[in-house]
């Protein structure tokens, strides 16, 4: 049955989970309108439209309706739009399982990893609008904009350092997951989108991708976001940082 109110998803362009709630939109055939809030006030911005609790995007309104975070909007389009499911019978208890385990500890590396990259060399941040590098004034700003980032999400080196040594592990576990048919079937599960779309995020640092090659992750990352682009070349990060899959 579909959807006959207003749908607006409110969302920050570069956010992994924005992209989740607007590939499960579009895959349940959806009308919606995508509205940008304002880095740095988008906390203030969604806890006026969702409530005080509501801190990140995504949020999504349909028409009075009000429904926060990426989970809790995947399994309200479930409802609302049963056919196409993301949580398909039989699986779908496990398929949520998965979502969560993205929506969480995986979700994190997301923020971190790219930004963690951007960091040593914050010239490829105009990447994002479309500059191939910035020049010396420009990455002046991103050095400040990047170690604002880092602030805001307690990035630290250390906390990098473990996460790339995690990622071989969290990929090996992904794999397993597509061999379950959780994952990289006919059609998308709500696992596939929440984990490719954080994949992709960290896939657009070269010294990540390393780590994905050939992985069930980078297939459902590109087959549901598209291409990925490099955003920072390799060698961004220590050599010794970076832990490759047996």
């Amino acid at each position: 049955m579909p959807i006959t109110e207003k749908v607006t998803l409110h969302a920050l362009p570069p956010s992994h989970p924005c992209k989740t709630v607007a590939a499960a939109l579009d895959y349940k055939g959806v009308e919606y309108e995508w509205v940008n809030l304002d880095y740095g006030k988008h906390s203030e911005q969604i806890g006026e439209l969702y409530g005080e609790d509501a801190k990140t995007v995504p949020g999504l309104s349909i028409g009075e309706e009000r429904v926060h975070g990426s989970t809790a909007i995947l399994q309200r389009l479930e409802e609302l739009v049963p056919e196409s499911p993301l949580y398909p019978e039989g699986i779908a208890d496990q398929v949520r399982e998965a979502e969560l385990w993205a929506d969480g500890d995986l979700q994190d590396f997301g923020r971190r990893i790219p930004w963690g990259g951007l960091y040593f060399r914050p010239e490829k941040l105009g990447m994002l609008n479309g500059v191939e590098e910035l020049d010396p004034a420009g990455t002046d700003f991103a050095m400040k904009f990047v170690r604002s980032t880092w602030r805001y999400h307690n990035i630290s080196s250390v906390q990098i350092a473990d996460d790339l040594g995690r990622l071989p592990g969290m990929v090996d576990q992904i794999d397993v997951m597509a061999e379950k048919g959780l994952i990289d079937g006919e059609s998308p599960t709500a696992a596939d989108l929440q984990i490719g779309s954080t994949i992709w995020v960290i896939a657009t640092i070269s010294d990540a991708r390393r780590v994905l090659a050939g992985s069930a992750a980078e297939r459902v990352a590109e087959r549901y976001f598209g291409e990925i682009p490099e955003l920072v070349p390799a060698g961004a990060f220590p050599a010794s940082w970076i832990k490759l899959r047996d």
